[in-house]
C-alpha cells in the first residue's frame, strides 16, 4: 500500500522506515526543506537502534522524503499525521500543527482516503479532524479518520513497532478497518518474521500480536490512559522506596516481592529520580486538562505529577547530604539524557539536576554516549564534556549516575576508585549492588535502599534513616 507520513519527527520516522519494512511505500512529507535534504543524504536525526539500517535499505526505493504535501496525498491511499502536538501553557495539547495539516489534507481528497491520527492527542480530535476537512472543502464520503496511538519506547521504538503488545486502531466504519488491517497484516498474519532479513526478535515478544479495533475516542482515550498508568508506577515505587529509605528495608526487594504478584508484574517499578522525556510529561498534562474539560477532577495525576517532581529534589537532598556543602565541587555526571538508548534530553531528569547543581556553584564534568551534542546547546557553557566515563570521574569529589546507559553499569570499580579524589558514587538509576561497590572500596549510595560506606560519616547519613526520638 502506498502510505504518506506527515511529519519526520521522532514518531513519523520511526513509523515511516518501519512501514517501508513491512513492504509498503511510503511518502515521508515535511515542511523543513533542510532536514529533508539531509534525510535524503543519509543522516539520521535522532538516536535510535536499528534505524539508521532500516533508512539505508529502504531509502530511494520504498521510501522518499517530499515536502509536497498535497501531491503525497493524491498518490497514497493512507495518511498517517504525526507533527507535534506540545503542550500549551495551560497544559493542553497544542493541536494546531494537526489541524494545518488537515486543512492542507482537505485539498488533496481526489479519492478515498483514510487519514490516520498517529499524533497523541486528546478524545474528539478524530471527530476536529473530519469537521476540518470537510470545511475545506473534501466530500464527506471521501474520506474516513481514524486513531492509530504509537507506543513506542526510545531506545527501541523500531523494536516496539515490528513487535508490539497490540496495535490499537479506532475507526467508525468497516471500510477504514479494512485499510488499517490490511496496513498491519504483515505482523497480524505473521509474515513479516518469517523473513531471514527481520529485525531480530526481543526478549518476551509475543507474535503475532493482537490487533484491537475499536470507537476513534476509545482509542485516543487508550493512549493517554496507558502513558498515565505508566507514570503512576514509577511514582509509586519512587514514594516506596522514599519509605525504604526511611525505614532502612530495601526497595528492590520490595520490588521483587510486589512485582512477583501477576496482577502487578515487575515492570516499571524501577526507582530513580523520576521520568521524564517528550511523552510522560506532556501525556499527564493533556489527560489532566482532558479530565478538568469533563468535569472530572482527576487528582490522582496531580499527585503522580508532585511526586515525580520531588524525587529530584529528594536525590538532590541525598547528594547535599554526602557533600555537605556544593560551591567548588567538582562533580563527575554520568548521562544526560532522560534514558538509557536515546539523545533525547527533552524533560530529562539528568539534565535538571546538572543545571540545579551548577546553580549551586558545583564544577560538572558529564558523558553520555549520546546525547552531549544536544545537552551543549541547553547547558551552561561551563560543563566539561568528557570522552568517557573514567575521565568523567577523574579528579572527581562523587561520581553520579543518573542515566541507565548499560555501559555504566559494567565499570571497572578499582579503576574508578582510583581515578576519583573521593571514594564517593550517587547512583540514581540503582545499576549496581551495595555490597560489591563496598568491597571496591567505594562508599555508594542509591535510592531506597541502606548506603554502602567507607567512610565515616554522621549516623544520619551513614543509614540513610532519619533520627527518631
Amino acid at each position: 500500500m502506498r502510505i504518506a507520513l506527515v511529519g519526520s519527527g521522532y514518531v513519523g520516522l520511526v513509523t515511516g522506515a518501519c512501514f517501508a519494512d513491512l513492504g509498503h511505500e511510503v511518502v515521508l512529507v515535511d515542511n523543513d526543506e533542510q532536514k529533508l535534504a539531509a534525510l535524503r543524504t543519509g543522516n539520521v536525526p535522532i538516536h535510535e537502534r536499528f534505524l539508521p539500517e532500516l533508512l539505508a535499505r529502504h531509502r530511494g526505493q520504498r521510501i522518499k522524503f517530499s515536502g509536497d504535501l498535497q501531491a503525497a496525498v493524491r498518490e497514497c491511499q493512507a495518511i498517517f499525521i504525526a507533527v507535534g502536538t506540545p503542550p500549551t501553557d495551560r497544559g493542553e495539547a497544542d493541536l494546531s500543527y494537526v489541524e494545518s495539516v488537515a486543512r492542507e489534507i482537505s485539498g488533496a481528497v481526489d479519492s478515498y482516503k483514510v487519514v490516520v491520527e498517529k499524533s497523541t492527542v486528546p478524545v474528539y480530535t478524530s471527530q476536529w479532524i473530519r469537521t476540518v476537512v470537510i470545511r475545506n472543502g473534501a466530500e464527506p464520503s471521501s474520506f474516513d479518520i481514524a486513531s492509530n496511538p504509537e507506543f513506542l519506547r526510545e531506545g527501541t521504538a523500531v523494536t516496539d513497532f515490528l513487535y508490539p503488545d497490540r496495535i490499537v486502531v479506532g475507526v467508525e466504519s468497516e471500510r477504514c478497518a479494512e485499510v488499517l488491517r490490511e496496513i498491519y497484516a504483515p505482523l497480524t498474519s505473521g509474515a513479516y518474521y518469517s523473513r531471514s532479513d527481520a529485525i531480530p526478535r526481543p526478549d518476551r515478544a509475543q507474535v503475532p500480536p493482537r490487533l484491537i479495533i475499536t470507537s476513534t475516542k476509545s482509542a485516543e482515550l487508550i493512549k493517554h490512559a496507558s502513558n498515565a498508568f505508566l507514570a503512576m508506577k514509577i511514582s509509586f515505587i519512587n514514594a516506596v522506596a522514599s519509605i525504604c529509605e526511611s525505614v532502612g528495608a530495601n526497595v528492590h526487594q520490595v520490588c521483587d516481592g510486589i512485582g512477583a504478584d501477576s496482577r502487578i508484574g515487575p515492570r516499571f517499578l524501577n526507582p530513580g529520580i523520576g521520568y521524564g522525556g517528550s511523552c510522560f510529561p506532556k501525556d499527564l498534562m493533556a489527560f489532566r486538562a482532558v479530565a478538568k474539560e469533563c468535569g472530572y477532577d482527576f487528582r490522582l495525576l496531580d499527585e503522580v505529577i508532585r511526586i515525580n517532581e520531588d524525587q529530584r529534589h529528594r536525590f538532590l537532598r541525598k547528594v547535599r547530604g554526602v557533600l555537605w556543602t556544593f560551591r567548588g565541587k567538582r562533580l563527575g555526571v554520568l548521562g544526560l539524557a532522560f534514558k538509557g538508548g536515546t539523545d533525547d534530553i527533552r524533560e530529562s531528569p539528568a539534565m535538571l539536576l546538572v543545571q540545579e547543581l551548577l546553580r549551586e556553584g558545583c564544577r560538572i564534568c558529564a558523558y553520555d554516549p549520546a546525547a552531549m551534542d544536544r545537552a551543549k546547546e541547553a547547558l551552561n557553557s561551563s560543563v566539561e564534556y568528557a570522552a568517557g566515563p573514567y575521565e568523567a570521574a577523574s579528579g572527581a569529589d562523587a561520581l553520579l549516575i543518573l542515566t541507565e546507559w548499560e555501559e555504566f553499569a559494567s565499570l571497572d570499580l578499582d579503576r574508578l576508585r582510583k581515578l576519583l579524589k573521593y571514594p564517593i558514587v550517587i547512583d540514581g538509576r540503582n545499576l549496581y549492588d551495595p555490597a560489591v561497590m563496598a568491597t571496591h572500596g567505594l562508599s555508594y549510595y542509591s535510592v531506597g535502599r541502606p548506603a554502602a560506606l567507607t567512610e565515616d560519616l554522621p549516623a544520619g547519613i551513614r543509614t540513610n534513616k532519619r533520627e527518631r526520638p
